[in-house]
Parts: C-alpha cells; sequence; structure tokens
C-alpha cells in the first residue's frame, strides 16, 4: 500500500503547460526526495530553503531519500518537478518484515518513515518456507527511475522469525549490517612473541577491579612506594599480540569489528572468545603476557620526569579478581565484603591514594567530567525488559577510570616524542567558524571571552571548569552543540574534552582495534624495530564501525525503552526529567530515573499556538511572551503514549 494514496488535489488541481512550449524551455535540478507519512504530501528538496513538489502520479516512481534529477514545469502561481533520473537511491541494501497475502510476497522496510510494501522475491539458495512477520535482508534491484514499472526486491537473507524474543537484537544488528555472533578461534593458533623477552612480574600483587559479569579483563594494576614515597605505578595491559600476527586472517577480522559490540543483554566480541575471555585475559591465578607500563607519581598527582615513564613486556599473574561494588563498599566502610588478605587491602588502599591525587590534579590542570549515571536494563531469560536500573559511577570505578586516562595519557606521549605517529584520541573544542556564537552566547550569561583564547587548550579548560561550577547545565548545553567531533588521528593533537595535549588508548586491545595497533607500536619501541605510520584510513574506517556501532546501541535501546514504557502509558506515573533540546513543535526530554529520551509537543506545553514561541537558538520556551521553560529544567512527567512503530515516547507535563 503506497501512502501516495493518502494524498489529496480537490482543491488545487496541477496543470501541465503544453509540452511543445517546454521543448526548448526544460529546466532541471537535483534534490533529495522527502515524503510525509502523515500527510501524503512529496516534495523534491534542493536544499534547506528551496523545494518542489511532486505530484501524486508521480510518487510511486520514487522513494523517500532518493536522490534524483528531475525536469520542472511551471503551473499557473509555481513550478512542480517531475521525476526524471536516479541519482542515488535511498534504500539499497535493507532490513524489513515479510508479509504475504494471495502467495504475493511483498516487504515493509523497517524505517519510520518509509511506508510504501515492497514486491519481493526469494533468492533461490533460500527456503521458500517464510511466514508473515518473518525478518529479512532484502536488496532493491527494480527502481522506476531505472525503467521499471515498480520497486522489486531480492529477499537475500532470513535475520529471524516473528516469534523470536531476541528479534530486536538480531534486527538492529543486521540493520547496520554489524556482526551477529563473536570469530571462530583458528583451529592452529599458538602464541608468537618473535623472539620478545617478558619480564617475570607474577610474583607480585596485581589486581584486577571490574564488574562480577566481566570475563575479557584487559587491565590489571600493582602500585608500591618508591624513592622519597613516590608512588610507583605498574599498570598491565593484556596482550592480544601475542597470539594475533599482523595482517593474519585473525588480525583481518579483528580489523573489520574494530570494536567489542556492547548491547544490553549481549556482546559480540572483536576477538574469538576464547581469547577475550581465557587466554588473553587477565584470569585470577592464571600465567598471562602483558604489555606493561610504569610511571612514577608525586603526592600532588604529577608525573616524575617523563623519562623515567617506561614501558615493557612482561608475564603477570592476577591475584584477585576484584569487583567494583564490593570494593566500592569496602571504602566506604558498608557492606560485609572482605580482602582475602592484606597485601589485596594494600593494593586497593595505594589505588585509593592515587586515584584521589590524580583526579585533584586533572580538576586544576585538565578536565573532569560530571558523574552521571549509567543505565542497565535488566532482562529475563526471553529478552523481556523486568526494569532499569541507574547506577551511578561508584568509587572503585573511577578509580580504575584514573588510571587508565593516566595510562593512555603516557602512551601518547611516548608514541609522540619517540615516532611522531600512532592512533591518537583527538578533539579540537569549538569549530572556529562557530566560535563568534559561543561568544555571544557567554557574554548574554554575563561571560566575558574572547576566540583567541577559547580555541585555545587552556582557554577551553578554564571555561569548562567555569561551567561545571553553575547551578545548572543550561549554559553548558547551549554551547556544546558549537563544539567539533571527537576523531582519531595517527598524528598527534590535542584532546580539549579531556584537557589533555596529547592522548592514545592502549588499555584495551581485547576490545578495541585501535588499542591493538597502538601496541605494536609500542613493543617496536621495546625491541628497537622499525615500523611504518598507520594510514589515516584505518582511522577514518574505525572512527564509522564506532559510529555504527552506537547507532545499533541507541536503535536498540529506543526499541526497549519503547516495550518497556508501554503499559505505562496513560496511567499517570509521574517521571522527574531533564529538558534536553528545545525545538519548533516541543522539547525534548531525558527521564532521570531510566534514561529514556520522551518528547513533549508543543499543544501540551500551551494550547494557544500564536502565544508560545520556542526559540531554538536559545533554547527557552517562551509563553505570552515571558521564559517559561529552558534547556537544563527539570520536570515532572507522565506517558501519554508509545509508539511501538517509531519507538518513539510521548510525554506530557503532570
Amino acid at each position: 500500500m503506497l501512502i501516495c494514496n493518502t494524498y489529496y488535489v480537490s482543491k488545487s488541481p496541477i496543470t501541465y503547460p503544453n509540452k511543445k512550449k517546454l521543448k526548448y524551455n526544460t529546466q532541471r535540478t537535483e534534490g533529495v526526495v522527502k515524503k510525509s507519512t502523515d500527510k501524503g504530501f512529496c516534495f523534491l528538496e534542493v536544499d534547506s530553503n528551496k523545494s518542489y513538489l511532486i505530484p501524486i502520479h508521480f510518487m510511486n516512481k520514487v522513494m523517500h531519500g532518493d536522490k534524483i534529477s528531475a525536469i520542472l514545469h511551471t503551473t499557473k502561481d509555481r513550478q512542480i518537478a517531475e521525476p526524471e533520473t536516479l541519482i542515488e537511491p535511498f534504500l539499497s541494501r535493507f532490513v524489513g518484515q515479510v508479509q504475504i497475502q494471495n502467495e504475493k510476497i511483498t516487504i515493509l522496510p523497517y524505517n519510520t518513515i518509509i511506508k510504501e510494501l515492497i514486491s519481493a522475491r526469494i533468492k533461490c539458495h533460500l527456503s521458500n518456507a517464510l511466514c508473515n512477520g518473518d525478518w529479512v535482508i532484502a536488496e532493491i534491484c527494480c527502481h522506476p527511475l531505472d525503467g521499471h514499472r515498480y520497486f522489486y526486491a531480492n529477499i537475500t537473507e532470513l535475520i529471524t522469525a516473528n516469534n523470536d524474543h531476541y528479534a530486536p537484537w538480531w534486527i538492529t544488528l543486521a540493520r547496520y549490517n554489524l556482526d551477529r555472533k563473536a570469530p571462530d578461534m583458528p583451529p592452529d593458533l599458538i602464541q608468537q612473541d618473535d623472539g620478545i623477552v617478558r619480564q617475570d612480574l607474577t610474583a607480585l600483587s596485581f589486581i584486577t577491579i571490574d564488574s562480577a559479569s566481566t570475563e575479557d579483563m584487559d587491565d590489571a594494576l600493582y602500585i608500591t612506594y618508591g624513592q622519597n614515597k613516590i608512588l610507583v605505578i605498574t599498570i598491565a595491559i593484556a596482550d592480544p599480540t601475542a597470539w594475533i600476527i599482523a595482517g593474519s586472517p585473525l588480525d583481518n577480522i579483528a580489523r573489520h569489528r574494530a570494536f567489542t559490540n556492547y548491547l544490553p543483554g549481549l556482546n559480540i566480541p572483536m576477538l574469538p572468545r576464547i581469547l577475550s575471555d581465557s587466554l588473553c585475559s587477565l584470569r585470577a591465578n592464571e600465567k598471562r603476557p602483558a604489555l606493561v607500563c610504569q610511571v612514577s607519581m608525586h603526592n600532588d598527582g604529577t608525573i616524575a620526569a617523563e623519562e623515567e615513564i617506561k614501558f615493557f613486556t612482561a608475564w603477570v599473574e592476577s591475584k584477585a579478581k576484584l569487583t567494583y561494588n564490593n570494593v566500592s563498599d569496602w571504602l566506604a566502610n558498608i557492606g560485609t565484603w572482605q580482602p582475602e588478605n592484606n597485601a589485596i587491602a594494600e593494593q586497593i588502599k595505594l589505588l585509593y591514594r592515587v586515584y584521589q591525587a590524580r583526579s585533584a590534579w586533572r580538576t586544576e590542570n585538565a578536565l573532569v567530567f560530571k558523574d552521571k549515571p549509567d543505565y542497565r536494563f535488566i532482562l529475563d531469560e526471553k529478552g523481556k525488559v523486568n526494569k532499569i536500573v541507574a547506577e551511578p559511577r561508584r568509587i572503585a570505578k573511577r578509580m580504575i577510570e584514573e588510571v587508565m586516562i593516566l595510562a593512555n595519557s603516557c602512551a601518547a606521549r611516548v608514541l609522540r616524542d619517540s615516532l611522531g605517529f600512532g592512533i591518537y584520541n583527538t578533539h579540537n573544542g569549538f569549530d572556529e567558524t562557530m566560535i563568534n556564537q559561543v561568544i555571544t552566547i557567554l557574554r548574554k550569561n554575563n561571560i566575558t571571552a574572547d576566540a583567541t583564547t577559547l580555541l585555545t587548550l587552556q582557554g577551553f579548560c578554564a571555561l569548562r571548569r567555569k561551567l561545571n561550577t553553575m547551578p545548572t547545565s543550561y549554559l553548558d548545553s547551549r554551547i556544546r552543540r558549537f563544539q567539533t567531533c571527537a576523531t582519531l588521528q595517527t598524528k598527534p593533537g590535542p584532546h580539549f574534552c579531556l584537557g589533555l595535549d596529547v592522548y592514545a588508548t592502549w588499555t584495551s586491545p581485547i576490545r578495541k582495534y585501535s588499542d591493538m595497533l597502538n601496541h605494536r607500536l609500542l613493543k617496536a619501541l621495546i625491541s628497537a624495530k622499525k615500523v611504518e605510520s598507520p594510514k589515516q584510513d584505518i582511522a577514518l574506517m574505525i572512527s564509522a564501525r564506532r559510529r555504527k556501532n552506537r547507532l545499533a546501541e541507541r536503535d536498540l535501546e529506543d526499541w526497549l525503552y519503547a516495550s518497556f514504557l508501554k503499559n505505562k502509558e496513560g496511567k499517570n506515573i509521574c517521571y522527574s526529567a531533564e529538558i534536553i533540546d528545545i525545538c519548533r513543535s516541543g522539547m525534548r526530554i531525558k527521564l532521570i530515573d531510566n534514561g529514556a529520551i520522551a518528547f513533549i509537543p508543543a499543544i501540551f506545553i500551551h494550547r494557544i499556538r500564536d502565544e508560545i514561541i520556542f526559540n531554538q537558538d536559545t533554547g527557552i520556551i517562551q509563553v505570552k511572551g515571558k521564559e517559561r521553560y529552558r534547556q537544563g529544567d527539570i520536570l515532572n512527567v507522565y506517558i501519554v503514549e508509545v509508539r511501538m512503530d517509531n519507538r518513539s515516547i510521548i510525554a506530557n507535563l503532570v
């Protein structure tokens, strides 16, 4: 069923000028097709300020999102667009749901905008036993602008049956063309250290701290006193490059996946599980190969002379797997858990001291993120969400994060000073082209600033530290929109959001391919081997993969939030929520208790539309000329409706 059936033309029928008159005066343009699913309109959008109506009898030739060229016709008082040539289709490979009627197969694409049913046939290598509601992958093989009468697709893969409880997971992964299972372990894989000599540190009291369910543990810590009471921090990181040779089939698999993909209730590892969860994992009481960073720290959190930062290869053995909750409880003197011996207790105390000193140093000299809770979905055996728990970032987790930031900062400096290249995490602060808008917003809020200072690392950090003292997140949220995005680069550069002059991660090589690459560079330095710089293409590929993983995680969470809150609609259950965005038709909010994103439309904010102004530039809503709401405000709301077709949640003010 096509959405063009809902379009109406009764009041202003479209007529065409004589085609002979157009023969020598044909205008053409290019743009993107935009369809409205609610009203049935179809336009060719040329740019943000110019669009042309596509009449009803041409709508079945195009699909929302298609990039096309079109012939422009002039009617009595306007120009209309006749689709002519397909430049780039919106759909090529897509995920959809099978519908079968009278033995005819059609597919409804998994897309909130596209509502057309696309006729389809099954590829010969698939079973013909498809049922209504099954989810499949398909490819468009016929497009009306390519000379075909209809849209037509080939079904290339069955994703899952409609009654599969875990269908949302498999559909989301398939939609983004992400792997749905762990890679296989090569049968002949053996440890291959290529002549590397490892120090034996197995006698030291290394500890790991992680979540109770974590199996792929990639860091272990040991801290002791050096000369003049300087703390010597030894950070051991699992070394999968002891098993995986650069350019090998398994290395190519890791390169393609780029990350372990973490989804609610499921993770798909970058490496075979026997490597990530066993042979490489720094499990308690198991001897493991590791790449080690050793760094000395003064009592004020400053790092001793940079030449004392040492990287070397070693054998380590964690003496205990500790959990965030147990360690946090013990430090807070609550609960019943106790370290099993004095050596482990001493390591926890020394780690806490390192955390205090480094956190204080970064607060003064770099940047520290505000603590925000993590939201965890509690699922039953069928994938149903029983509840959603807001988990604060407890002290033990912050302790580990602080040491990992220190380790990554050390690696970045060594790679920069010794090689001049690596895989660096960079962030350049504000977009130079928008800096005047930042200054205008700040001045309106009584903060004096100038472009030259704000575009430096020191100026950016000073502003961020000032914003962190504000009573609300309003100003912080307003200027974030003018920041650049974090990127991976092969050349060193600053990371403004961390407040550091250089940063390169190497502490999660089991989970991140970029960290594996930095491992190989650091090990080449240790063994004095010549090494070439990674190509920027690999950094771009890893960044693109990270974006796909994040989109998949967001989509699945939207699905789970919608299913969880569906039975809460209309029940007047009060939720506390923060305004996170103001737009022309309402405001987006985040439910503080569970992290769900919802929308409050304008009609629920004030019923007389002419009396309300939504100012996207200032993040403020005015009613009758007076400020009523602003971004960052906390509200009480209830769920009005949950729309499962597009996973959207509609809320109203209490």
